[in-house]
């Protein structure tokens, strides 16, 4: 669904027109990374993620650095990991009875994280691809595209937050965010057809991911580490190989953290490796040349070198508190019905 929405705002012709208003040099590239960021807060990262790849695809003539691609996916979840409405992770934390303020704190580590790996990643671009300086002549923007864009987002969004909000006894029962996006975009066919050719290639994709997120769970992993920001930190680095979503059951099964710190660390964190997390997997099913681990962690690097700096910075701002009142044990692994989260 999010493939057909990337397609549709690529049609729209508004990426042609934002060499308008981007900056001419490598911050243009940056504030780009930091719109990806901000959307990514209030609407799934992996449409974040996509949206970004799509405008990245225009503005820099389709040329587009694998360290840039790694920062698109990290800035998205980087801007999820403070959200409870930003990030599958997250939601679940919200769904378990976790407060949305104690999981905005990430947004501390989230922010400098920001910062480190996004100038990198821009400066990179630049040199590889500038920006477009003007855009195409003759651009004209689809009106009717964008609402159909719009009327998905805004789909996605509502059904994110009314199912967690009024149904969280039912929210992980059903792909509600999902259908709720396939139903705007068959509402919308008789405005503009979807390119239905890119349907495909997103069904590998997200047979993939499914698939790694089954391996995960099925894993047979009793019990984390004692809950400590040095397991929290841990935990971001294994995000990266082993599917963040089975990773977040076990720590709300565990209890005892702070939340604001294992939001952080296995949003982003999954973000150093490509399968890391969901929005990677949909960014590289645009672009396959970012599908080698060797080359994410060595163009990417900026990467991993911000993950531990934003992590830092909780430490040393924010202090480690964890949740008291949520410790429990762990005597079993996840349920393979953290699927239907997806």
């Amino acid at each position: 669904g999010f493939a057909l929405l990337s397609r549709h705002f690529e049609e729209s012709q508004v990426p042609a027109v934002l060499p308008k208003f981007l900056p001419d040099d490598w911050k243009g590239g940056f504030v780009l990374l930091l719109m990806i960021f901000v959307l990514s807060s209030f609407l799934d990262n992996i449409a974040a993620a996509i949206i970004g790849g799509t405008i990245a695809a225009t503005v820099f003539k389709h040329k587009v650095h694998i360290g840039y691609l790694a920062a698109i996916v990290a800035a998205s979840n980087a801007g999820g990991s403070g959200s409870v409405v930003g990030d599958t992770t997250t939601t679940m934390m919200w769904i378990d009875g976790v407060n949305p303020l104690d999981v905005l704190e990430a947004y501390v580590g989230a922010s400098v994280a920001m910062v480190i790996f996004g100038i990198p990643a821009a400066l990179q671009q630049q040199r590889y691809s500038p920006i477009r300086k003007d855009p195409p002549r003759g651009v004209r923007i689809d009106w009717g595209r964008v609402a159909i864009v719009a009327l998905i987002l805004i789909a996605a969004i509502v059904a994110n937050i009314v199912v967690n909000v009024e149904f969280t006894d039912i929210s992980d029962r059903f792909p509600f965010i999902g259908a709720a996006v396939w139903l705007a975009i068959l509402i919308a066919v008789p405005v503009r057809k979807p390119d239905w050719k890119v349907v495909p290639n997103a069904v590998k994709g997200s047979i993939f991911l499914l698939s790694l997120i089954l391996c995960a769970s099925l894993m047979p992993v009793e019990k984390l580490p004692v809950a400590s920001w040095h397991s929290a930190l841990g935990l971001g680095f294994v995000s990266a190989v082993f599917d963040n979503i089975p990773l977040t059951a076990l720590a709300l099964k565990q209890g005892g953290y702070d939340w604001g710190y294992l939001a952080y660390a296995v949003g982003f964190g999954g973000s150093m490796i490509w399968f890391g997390s969901s929005a990677g997997v949909a960014l590289s099913n645009m672009y396959p040349e970012a599908k080698s681990v060797g080359l994410w962690l060595k163009h990417g690097w900026h990467v991993a070198v911000a993950y531990i700096l934003g992590f830092a910075a909780l430490v040393l701002v924010l202090g480690w508190h964890p949740d008291a009142k949520r410790v429990k044990s762990v005597d079993v692994a996840p349920s393979v019905a953290v699927l239907a989260r997806i």
